[in-house]
This record gives C-alpha cells, sequence and structure tokens, in this order.
C-alpha cells in the first residue's frame, strides 16, 4: 500500500508513528528496573512463533503493542547500571537523533550520487580519527559494520602488500588474548588453520614482545612471512593494552604489517586524562575503532584506518553501473572503492552528530568516568576474600572468580561460578559475563555504563556470592 510509502504526503503520519514508538522506548527505559526481565528462551520463543506475518495489523499502534509482549518488554537494556556483561553500552541522546534521520533519509553511502554530503561528512570523521590516532598525512580509512569486519579488511590489505608466491606462507601473529576475529579472517581469506601464530601473553594479559621477536625469528627461519602482527588495545576478555611501541619496532624490523585492534580501547583517543594508555599506535600500519562500544554509540558504528590511504586500493573493484572508472579519473568520491560492503548505511552521522553536540572532550570524560570505575571496582574485588580477581584493569574490564573458603574442588568452584551468572541472567537482577582463565571459569564484569557505581558493584558481588553458596549448599546436601 502506498500509503505507507515515507514522502511528502506521508510525513506527517511520519512524524506521530516515530513519536509513539520513542514515547514506548522512552516509557520502558523510565520504569525498567532491572536490566533483563528473566525471560526464557522456552517461554518467548512460542510468542513469536505464534504470530502470523501473513495477516498484518493495519495499524502501528496495534504493531507497538504487540512489540511491547515480545520485544520491548524483555529486551536486555543497556542502559541500565547493573548491566555489566559484554561491551555494550548506553548510547548517547545526539547519536540517537543521528540515528533516526540517517534512517529516514536512508542515504547509502557507497556512490556519490546516492550520498553527496554523507559521503564528505564520513571522509571528515575518518580524517578526524586518523588525526587522533597520529596516523600522518597519506592516512584514510572507511567506515565498517564493526570489528570484526575492520579486522578482515586490514588483515586482507596485509596479505595483498604482502603478495608472496604461496599464501601457505603467510602468518599471521596474535596474542592470546587477541579476538578470535583474527582466526575467522585468515580462514576467510584462504590461509588456511596454520597461519595464524598465537603469541603467548604476560600476568597483565599483553603481549610478551620476547616471545613475538622469538616467533618472528622461527618464521624468518622456516622461509615464512610475517605477513601482519595483529596487537590489542583493549582485549575483549581483560582489556589488556599490549605493549604498542616495541610491537612496533619489531614489525619494522621484521616487515610485518602492524595492525592494533582498538575496537575497545578507541575511547582513550578522546581522553584528556589516559590517551597515553595508546602510546605507539601512531606507529601502525592500520587500525581497527569501534565508536559503537567507547564512543557510546548505537550499533553499528565502526571504522577501519590505515597509515597509506593507497592500500585500500586491494578493496576497489569497478562496476559500469555503478562506480566505472572514469569516475575516479574526475575525482568523483565514491566510498565503495574503499569497501568491502557496497549498499552501506550512513553510520558516520551518529558520530558527527555526537561530536556537534556533546564534542570530543565529553565522550572521552565518559569514557575516563568506567575507566575509574573499575580501578575502584578492581580494589574492592582485591579485598574481598570471597572473590580472585585476575588482573588489575586497563581499562573497563574485571575478570574474577567466586572462591569460597573451605572449598578446595576447582571443578566445584567452576560449577559454582557457572550457576551464579545463569541465576543472576534468570532473575533479571543484573547480567554479567563468563569466559575461561586458564581453563577455569571466571566471571566478568564489563563496565560500560558511567552510571554504575561502587555499590552496584558491591551489590551485584553479594548476589554473585549468594547464588553460587546456594549451589554449593544444594550440592552438599543432594551429596549427603
Amino acid at each position: 500500500m502506498r500509503s505507507h510509502l515515507l514522502n511528502d504526503t506521508t510525513a506527517d503520519r511520519y512524524r506521530r508513528s516515530v513519536t509513539e514508538g520513542v514515547e514506548r522506548v522512552a516509557a520502558k527505559l523510565a520504569t525498567t528496573t532491572g536490566p533483563f526481565t528473566g525471560v526464557a528462551v522456552d517461554d518467548l520463543a512460542p510468542r513469536i512463533a505464534g504470530i502470523d506475518l501473513d495477516k498484518p495489523l493495519h495499524d502501528s499502534t496495534a504493531a507497538l503493542d504487540e512489540l511491547e509482549e515480545v520485544y520491548l518488554r524483555d529486551a536486555v537494556y543497556f542502559h541500565h547500571p547493573r548491566y555489566l556483561a559484554h561491551l555494550n553500552c548506553p548510547v548517547v541522546i545526539p547519536a540517537v537523533l543521528g540515528e533516526a534521520v540517517l534512517s529516514a533519509v536512508n542515504s547509502s553511502l557507497d556512490t556519490w550520487d546516492q550520498s553527496a554530503g554523507g559521503t564528505l561528512i564520513e571522509r571528515r570523521l575518518v580524517d578526524w580519527t586518523c588525526e587522533r590516532v597520529g596516523l600522518g598525512p597519506r592516512a584514510d580509512g572507511v567506515f565498517t559494520s564493526g570489528g570484526s569486519q575492520s579486522n578482515l579488511q586490514a588483515l586482507l590489505l596485509a596479505r595483498e602488500e604482502a603478495a608472496p608466491a604461496d599464501l601457505g606462507d603467510l602468518r599471521i601473529l596474535v596474542s592470546e588474548a587477541g579476538h578470535f576475529s583474527v582466526r575467522k579472517s585468515a580462514t576467510l581469506l584462504g590461509l588456511g588453520p596454520d597461519a595464524v601464530v598465537t603469541v603467548p601473553v604476560d600476568h597483565d594479559q599483553r603481549m610478551q614482545t620476547v616471545a613475538l621477536a622469538r616467533e618472528l625469528e622461527r618464521c624468518e627461519e622456516a622461509g615464512l612471512v610475517p605477513m601482519a602482527v595483529v596487537a590489542t588495545a583493549g582485549t575483549t576478555d581483560f582489556g589488556s593494552i599490549d605493549p604498542l611501541p616495541e610491537i612496533a619496532a619489531l614489525c619494522a624490523r621484521s616487515g610485518a604489517w602492524m595492525h592494533v585492534d582498538a575496537a575497545y580501547g578507541c575511547g582513550l583517543l578522546a581522553s584528556r586524562r589516559n590517551r597515553d594508555r595508546l602510546h605507539g599506535i601512531e606507529r601502525a600500519d592500520s587500525v581497527t575503532v569501534d565508536y559503537h562500544k567507547s564512543f557510546f554509540q548505537p550499533v553499528s558504528s565502526s571504522a577501519l584506518l590505515v597509515r597509506d590511504g593507497g592500500t585500500l586500493r586491494h578493496a576497489t573493484y569497478h562496476a559500469e553501473y555503478l562506480n566505472p572508472r572514469r569516475m575516479a579519473e574526475e575525482r568523483i568520491p565514491n566510498q565503495v572503492d574503499k569497501s568491502l560492503q557496497t549498499t552501506r548505511r550512513f553510520d558516520a552521522l551518529k558520530l558527527w552528530m555526537t561530536l556537534r553536540v556533546m564534542g570530543a572532550d565529553a565522550v572521552g570524560d565518559l569514557f575516563d568516568e568506567v575507566c575509574d570505575l573499575a580501578a575502584r571496582g578492581w580494589e574492592l574485588l582485591a579485598a574481598d576474600p570471597r572473590f580472585d580477581v585476575v588482573v588489575e584493569p586497563s581499562l573497563s574490564t574485571l575478570v574474577f572468580r567466586f572462591v569460597p573458603p573451605g572449598v578446595t574442588d576447582p571443578g566445584a568452584i567452576d560449577r559454582a561460578n557457572l550457576y551464579a551468572r545463569k541465576a543472576l541472567f534468570a532473575s533479571g537482577d543484573a547480567v554479567v559475563a563468563g569466559t575461561k582463565v586458564r581453563g577455569r571459569h571466571h566471571l566478568k564484569f564489563t563496565l560500560l555504563n558511567p552510571e554504575t557505581t561502587v555499590d552496584d558493584i558491591a551489590a551485584v558481588l553479594d548476589l554473585i556470592a549468594g547464588h553460587a553458596e546456594q549451589y554449593l549448599g544444594d550440592s552438599l546436601d543432594r551429596a549427603s
């Protein structure tokens, strides 16, 4: 029905519908008592499966009423101060405004004739971020869907720059705490399972540069090509930042492409107090940044940055119907010439609105707040005999384990921690993440909400301990 198309004659209807939808979300944000309702998949799935998509409701209010039942009521709300799980941030209002505008206009950022000003805004934000990193006058980049895509494209460029006769000779070196997308990218790039060389980490979960040097020497001795070294500025599990200056020196000596996965730690680029934690990033050949993590942007908003914009040619393909070669000769700015994607959202607008309304200092101050909160949370954990905390945070992540006095069976402790996380999620009182450290189950707080307090952390720790102790007590009762 044409009456549902957004155009000049339906503008008022669009305004009313969006207002109603925004009001529904605002009401949920104002009334949620926890980050989650605790609904089980077996309860929610039948409700959604029972909706007949071939019988439309013909009314947006009725559709929103239905959406309340199958989504809004049971959504996981990242704005809540006791959502402490993954790298999901509460979002700033200027970015949400940008999201509403970009979705309605629906620009596609592949070619100039589909985006015009959008193209130039994205390019300006890429230049701004490259300047913050310090990549130099030839730097360039492009927005992506997220860190995995940015890492994939970076390694594609590194592969093409290496250009050996045999792809089987290529190696990618990354720390054991690096992101899984590195191994996935190697597979997608046809390099095989042996292409990724895992480098050990130190006590602080940072890549051991002595071990990296040794692995680079082994590559040389074996006639292999170290295509890339992936350094991480903010590991997913620990927030640890690899020793970037030392890694840069080793890359320069070996000729390896240096990629820095700063999907998490990129928030430090806006920090007025902690920018020095990224010292050495300016020597990278490519950098991943995820604005939708530490710049408080809605998903998705990421970018790949490169020191030499000329290397982006490895992602360039020309189609007569879209971006024929003559357009490049005429200096028409088509972003598809730099991207793995063709049709692509104008995600840069969200960051643009954020910087124009708030400014970079305000964003950096928010990220500094969560880093400070993590430091206080570490002190709390270190002083609590019920918990064993793995490492002092570099950013805003805390990894720890409930270790009750008198319980020596590691398997029982594992099961207690797993149970506590599951029970906490089912209660809806808080959401925390989990991971393994040296083969043992641990819990994880990823703190990205400046509204979270030390009291919130303490309360969630008490909830975890209560669930774990209940599990251990029940286990003893069953055993007896």
